[in-house]
């Protein structure tokens, strides 16, 4: 039974120094959820902008969790969820604007849907095009071609499954997981299985999620009717080399998980020589006076990168 002082859904909003971005982000979600109980809640990773103060001035009504250090993206989820009241719970980035009644949607989506237990909505980039943000698992063979250099020569019929490129934009549909920049969850799924793994820093952690959800039994849905623009990186855009160490960490984390620490082991082989071949690239690329302040910085970056050696945990 429903109870009535149970929120209709909470928002987690992790931020970073987007203080601006986060204003708008939550202006957006209170001006289209007039008919909705919300709990909005933000955790703010040690920001050193104005963020807390623009939070506690425009937004009381948050429930903010401001912490002394920068905890990431997938710990400063749990900790919001770990609060969540909601019959629905909803991470959101703080970089995203939502468009009409897309989070109304969702809420009633769930509500009559009781197999699904994630959704997630049609993503547009700033310029209002579409971003996509709907999966299929990934499989061995997408190990080794997508978001690696060899993505440009893969047998299209690989990264065309795994990016549902069979499925038109603006329709609603069964996948294999959204997102984390938008993803719905209802509170169920969460006791279920519990919060985000955190051994992902940032990236494939809702991969991960949807991918024991679904494990649970619960379908995921994309939400191609229910649109919101997701500017996309600004938090992870100040993270440098770290980002592709995090990326590739949890990207080795994910298929140890699922696939096994010999295929881990192999794939970390793979991309260690990727940075190594893409550093000698960018080195002659320079000695031949192509762009040489920028290949310094990427072969900085791709150095960092293999000193850190990409750990499998």
């Amino acid at each position: 039974m429903t109870n009535p002082s149970q929120p209709d859904v909470s928002i987690i909003i992790v931020s970073w120094n987007v203080a601006q971005l986060l204003q708008d982000c939550l202006q957006s979600v209170y001006d289209t959820t007039p008919n909705l109980s919300l709990e909005v809640i933000v955790v703010d990773s040690a920001s050193s902008d104005d963020t807390v103060q623009v939070i506690q001035s425009k937004f009381p009504q948050v429930m903010l969790m401001a912490q002394t250090d920068n905890v990431g993206f997938t710990r400063g989820n749990n900790i919001g969820l770990a609060v969540a009241h909601g019959r629905h719970v909803f991470l959101l980035n703080p970089d995203t604007i939502i468009l009409g009644d897309t989070i109304g949607q969702m809420v009633a989506y769930l509500d009559e849907n009781p197999t699904v237990g994630i959704v997630g909505p049609h993503t547009l980039n700033t310029d209002m095009t579409h971003q996509s943000t709907r999966r299929r698992f990934p499989t061995i063979g997408t190990a080794f071609f997508e978001s690696t250099w060899l993505e440009g020569i893969a047998p299209r019929h690989i990264l065309d499954r795994y990016y549902v490129r069979d499925m038109a934009d603006d329709v609603l549909g069964a996948v294999d997981w959204v997102q984390g920049s938008a993803l719905m969850a209802r509170h169920e799924v969460y006791d279920q299985i519990g919060g985000l793994d955190e051994g992902y820093v940032m990236f494939w952690e809702e991969l991960d999620w949807c991918k024991r959800a679904k494990l649970a039994g619960w379908g995921v849905t994309y939400l191609g009717t229910s649109k919101m623009v997701h500017h996309g990186g600004k938090s992870t855009d100040q993270a440098g080399a770290r980002k592709h160490i995090h990326f590739q960490e949890s990207k080795l984390r994910y298929y140890k998980k699922f696939h096994g620490a010999g295929f881990a082991l192999l794939l970390r082989i793979f991309l260690l020589l990727n940075y190594t071949w893409q550093i000698m690239v960018e080195g002659i690329k320079a000695l031949l006076g192509s762009k040489r302040t920028m290949r310094r910085e990427r072969i900085t970056v791709y150095w960092q990168v293999l000193r850190s050696g990409l750990k499998v945990s």
